[in-house]
């Protein structure tokens, strides 16, 4: 029997998998996820040059915790996602999220 902390390849795309929980899981998504894009949609329109990795990234983090122990993924999330994956991350929730942002969402 195969444990799934053993399994280092995902029969699914990981990155977007855990994407998708973060904006579906309701009480993830009204606790972190949409205060934390709404902060960013608020700096984009007041112009304000702050870095969206320092409010993106423990929002991320949580994510990941979350996910990993909902599915029971891993020993620890670090298991399951490296640095390189938490930049993927990012780099999709902020590249997807602007676009929202730049059509007038997240008012």
């Amino acid at each position: 029997m195969v444990k799934v902390y053993e399994v280092t390849e995902f029969p699914f795309d990981k990155i977007d998998d855990v994407v998708v929980f973060m904006r579906n899981d309701p009480m993830f998504y009204r606790k972190q996820y949409f205060p934390c894009i709404n902060n960013i949609a608020d700096m984009q329109r007041e112009g304000t040059n702050q870095n969206p990795q320092n409010i993106l990234m423990p929002m991320i983090e949580e994510g990941i915790n979350q996910y990993c122990a909902k599915y029971n993924l891993g020993k620890s999330p670090d298991e399951v996602f490296d640095n390189n994956d938490r930049s993927a991350i990012f780099d999709k929730i902020y590249k997807e999220e602007m676009e929202q942002i730049k059509k007038g969402e997240y008012k």
